[in-house]
């Protein structure tokens, strides 16, 4: 029997019901590339509003923000008392702290909001959209200009919109807007408008859709209008969710008929000198949730992100596209698969692959989506990330609706490695550690540490993600046999932030080599692992495919005796929900082996090994995976567009050592235990 391409491990199985005991996670890799990042995942100390921000813009070093609130408090440890701010703030870039900027965005009856802002490319005024009919007391009607240098009304700019202005884009002349009104000066004006810079007197601009508009984008040439929002026409042409429309007069320059799915939105756009962004919205099944990159020349896709978890911004800035959502399902783009929201990420504005920041909120107050809005702000040389939304934690840290990340500073060390050593023969042992987590930081150069000496006795660098945090692993050649050693490992990021040490593992190099694990490699193993961790969370693989595990709900460790004998010993699974997962994709094809031991008494089944579509919950797509019945026979089943099953007619479930493999060739499935084939 041949023990190659696939699975080696020895388990010690307490099954119960049909709970896994061992199931591979599909997490795919990525593109980890530190250097475009151009912020750290260190939040600043930022005031915070008692309720949801929904829109940013920046001028001169000052981030203004509007939402529904009512007033904006210190940092947690700050100082300084909570003041009135009636959804509207006016805030330094660089401290985080209120200016002397106050407006008052109010209605007589209702609940006013402010849902928009943006500034002249002058910076001198800021347009503000929303639902509102008095800023200060000046009369207005759901949208408003700010004069920045004296943070007062412009009672020249007067248009009148007849419901809730939710975006805004400025020219020089112009100001265009998208939201839920029918009429503008009382002119018919459905969803999207332009007006007069100056006055508000309204421009000829027809772009008339059937559902409200949400986003709104000037082209960098001025010469087209980029519409977002959840309308199916636009002028009566059927284009759902996104539109490209003349500047001047608001007629169709491109339709995108069939393009995003009937049951999502557009919820932001956002562009750069080559493309433009969107962020999509959907509800219900069969949803498009992520962001679209398109070209300016032709306004056609350059990519799309299929991850699934509402999309509420993008934001390009410096070849790196940011978004705030709460995606938690990358599966369909070969990441992490369905489980933990994720709210902030980061991707090269030419690609889909993730890149090394994620810092995080929580879903927070209202609807529960998280971050809404980000933009940047500078001031004396160093740029800020603003993200602002309905959140109340940011990196598990109470910080309500607001908060910012700088461009220098970076003051977040990696996790500490977790470490495992292992000798298999003399004159060779294998260091191996579970790659550390940096939230701003994917590239780390890990040290090795001997017998506690100061001066690392080898230096690994490794990529590591959120989603994807692969073995890494240093082979310390110069060990003697017989003699015990000791190791530890530090991580160190680009900032020269240095982690903690990993504990202490020792190992004895053996004067002969250890038959079982030798055979095993010599076959050419892709993935080992030999359970004999003494610390959870990590599984280490003893191949040379670095393929780490996860230790999911505490498996009970080091059980012996073990299968094979010798130092290896075995891990116990609880048989509801304890098991180990691997930590990143598995892309086997139609020709391969999988296999492990186990021991079991069971009456109630169980599965033993296999992959799935999740990690850490139950998953609903199965393939290549063997389990036990009630009555202890094994099942090898594949699904290949119909699932397939052989079935042993031994029953396993004695309470003794048994080794499965499973096999699939071109001469078809065949289910090996004990070295005997027992079905096909």
């Amino acid at each position: 029997m041949r023990r190659s391409r696939g699975l080696a491990a020895a388990l010690a199985l307490s099954l119960a019901g049909s709970g896994a005991a061992v199931g591979l996670g599909l997490v795919a890799p990525a593109a980890a590339i530190t250097p475009p990042v151009a912020f750290t995942a260190d939040p600043l100390p930022t005031w915070q509003p008692n309720g949801v921000v929904w829109a940013l813009a920046e001028a001169g070093g000052t981030v203004f923000a509007g939402g529904t609130f009512s007033t904006v408090r210190p940092p947690a440890g700050g100082g300084g008392a909570e003041q009135p701010a009636v959804n509207f703030a006016a805030l330094d870039a660089a401290t985080g702290a209120p200016t002397s900027c106050s407006l008052s965005f109010t209605i007589g009856s209702g609940t006013a909001t402010v849902r928009a802002l943006n500034l002249s490319p002058d910076k001198k005024t800021l347009y503000a959209g929303g639902y509102f009919g008095a800023v200060n007391g000046t009369p207005v009607s759901s949208i408003a200009a700010i004069d920045v240098a004296t943070c007062t009304v412009k009672q020249s700019f007067r248009p009148a919109f007849a419901a809730t202005v939710r975006a805004i884009a400025v020219t020089d002349d112009t100001v265009y807007a998208g939201g839920d009104f029918l009429t503008v000066a009382g002119q018919p004006r459905q969803r999207f408008a332009a007006v007069d810079a100056a006055d508000g007197a309204l421009r000829p601009f027809r772009a008339d859709a059937d559902d409200p508009g949400r986003a709104v984008e000037v082209t960098p040439d001025g010469r087209n209008v980029l519409l977002g929002g959840d309308f199916f026409t636009v002028n009566g042409t059927n284009t759902h969710a996104l539109a490209v429309v003349d500047a001047a007069s608001g007629a169709l320059t491109k339709a995108y008929p069939g393009f995003i799915e009937t049951n999502s939105v557009v919820k932001d756009i956002a562009t750069d000198a080559t493309g433009f962004y969107t962020a999509n919205e959907g509800t219900g099944g069969g949803v498009f949730d992520g962001r679209i990159a398109l070209n300016l020349s032709d306004f056609g896709q350059r990519w799309r992100d299929t991850c699934l978890g509402a999309t509420q911004a993008v934001l390009p800035y410096r070849s790196v596209l940011y978004s705030a959502s709460h995606a938690h399902d990358c599966s369909s783009v070969g990441e992490y698969p369905d489980g933990q929201r994720h709210h902030l990420l980061a991707q090269p504005t030419s690609a889909v692959g993730k890149l090394g920041w994620a810092p995080d909120t929580n879903d927070g107050i209202g609807e529960g989506i998280g971050p809404r809005v980000m933009a940047v702000g500078s001031k004396a040389g160093t740029d800020y990330l603003w993200v602002g939304g309905e959140f109340t934690t940011v990196n598990g840290a109470a910080q309500q609706s607001l908060t910012r990340f700088s461009s220098t500073g970076d003051t977040g060390a990696p996790t500490t490695p977790v470490a495992s050593a292992a000798a298999f023969r003399p004159g060779e042992v294998q260091v191996r550690w579970r790659t550390s987590l940096d939230l701003d930081d994917s590239a780390l150069t890990y040290r090795i540490y001997r017998n506690g000496a100061a001066t690392p006795i080898g230096t690994v660098t490794a990529d590591s993600l959120f989603f994807k945090r692969p073995q890494a692993s240093w082979t310390d050649t110069t060990a003697q046999a017989g003699q015990s050693y000791t190791y530890r490992v530090t991580a160190t990021d680009a900032a020269g932030n240095v982690s903690a040490p990993s504990g202490t593992v020792s190992v004895t190099v053996p004067v002969t080599a250890d038959a079982y694990p030798s055979q095993v490699r010599a076959d050419g193993a892709q993935l080992y692992w030999r359970y004999d961790e003494s610390s959870l969370p990590y599984v280490a693989d003893s191949s040379d495919g670095n393929q780490a595990g996860v230790h999911q709900n505490a498996p009970a460790l080091r059980q012996s005796p073990g299968a094979v004998g010798g130092a290896s010993t075995a891990i116990g699974f609880n048989g509801t929900n304890a098991h180990v997962y691997g930590d990143r994709r598995q892309s086997i094809g139609s020709t391969y082996s999988i296999e492990t031991w186990f021991r079991t008494a069971t009456t109630q089944g169980g599965k033993l090994i296999g992959f799935g579509n999740q990690q850490i919950n139950g998953s609903s797509q199965y393939d290549k995976h063997v389990y036990m019945t009630d009555d202890g026979r094994l099942v090898y089943g594949v699904y290949t567009g119909a699932t397939r099953t052989i079935t042993t007619t031994a029953s396993y479930n004695d309470d003794k050592w048994h080794h499965v493999v499973a096999t699939q060739g071109p001469g078809g499935m065949t289910l090996y235990v004990t070295a005997r084939r027992r079905a096909r």
